[in-house]
């Protein structure tokens, strides 16, 4: 049975043990509901509903975004005490409901793809190791979808040998299988052959694997040298890049969940607004009403 003040930290271990939050979630939410705590000056287990009520108040100029992940913080954590026991109601009703809207991803044009691969194509046109480095991070954020977190770390071991398939570790510690392109696979070839020491990492740097700021770095120097706006290229406009062009292709949105490691297919839903025309020609065209019209 939680002892007082030990509630919350039971929610935290529940949601890295049965619900595999990933590591940044769970310090946030201990961060809202220590804060949320302290605002009531008691036990946050045992506050009443117009204490919650005055929480909702205090914390009404936050950005949406922020005050949303307070208040599921908070529903979240009432729900785990409910359903554990601990308290017999929720008092959660009396928060506001925030209308948030999930920002639309940076796109980048194919021709701004082209413009970035062309340059580190020709770069990458001998045998210097930084050049086939960048061309093989680009290969696989473009190709593959990979987060920018999820590729600095892989280990050597994740490089495919008779399969065309990485095995990925993405957030909350889930593993998926994530498919790696012919052009991919023959940077990886490259890199492989020029990559130096016997570092577990498939980007060795001095101190381990290259880290998520050199990366950022190393693809805004790129986007300079190709003529684009640095400000426009990070690894997860890449990544979106990489979703919203398989959209357009025809992939289906499931197998796009799969690929891109997302939880909620909600979350991949977000690339439909780039599709949307095709969307409409799709129903226009292939719809048996619409063929129904036509005949007639």
């Amino acid at each position: 049975m939680s002892t007082p003040g030990s509630s919350i930290a039971d929610f935290l271990a529940m949601l890295a043990a049965e619900r595999g939050a990933a590591r940044n979630t769970i310090l946030a939410y201990g961060r809202d509901l220590e804060q949320a705590q302290e605002m009531i000056g008691g036990q946050l287990d045992v506050a009443s509903p117009a204490q919650l009520a005055r929480l909702g108040q205090g914390w009404s100029s936050l950005a949406p975004s922020t005050l949303a992940r307070k208040i599921s913080a908070l529903r979240q954590y009432f729900g785990f005490l409910v359903d554990e026991g601990l308290r017999e109601d929720d008092p959660t009703h009396t928060l506001p409901r925030p209308a948030t809207r999930r920002p639309l991803p940076k796109i980048l044009s194919h021709a701004e793809v082209e413009m970035l691969f062309a340059t580190v194509e020709d770069e990458a046109s001998g045998d210097s190791p930084a050049a086939v480095r960048l061309l093989t991070l680009l290969e696989m954020l473009y190709g593959s979808g990979l987060r920018a977190t999820e590729l600095v770390s892989l280990p050597v071991s994740a490089v495919p040998r008779d399969v065309p398939f990485l095995t990925v570790t993405g957030k909350g510690g889930q593993a998926r299988m994530v498919p790696v392109s012919q052009r991919a696979g023959k940077a990886l070839q490259r890199w492989l052959a020029l990559r130096p020491g016997d570092s577990p990492w498939l980007f060795p740097s001095r101190n381990g694997h290259i880290s998520r700021v050199r990366l950022f770095q190393l693809l805004k120097d790129l986007a300079v040298r190709a003529d684009l706006p640095p400000e426009k290229i990070s690894p997860h406009v890449l990544r979106h890049a990489f979703a919203t062009h398989l959209l357009e292709g025809g992939a289906d949105l499931r197998a796009l969940q799969t690929l891109l490691g997302h939880a909620d297919i909600s979350t991949t839903q977000i690339y439909t607004h780039v599709d949307a025309e095709r969307l409409v020609r799709l129903v226009n065209e292939r719809h048996p009403l619409a063929r129904r019209r036509s005949s007639d």
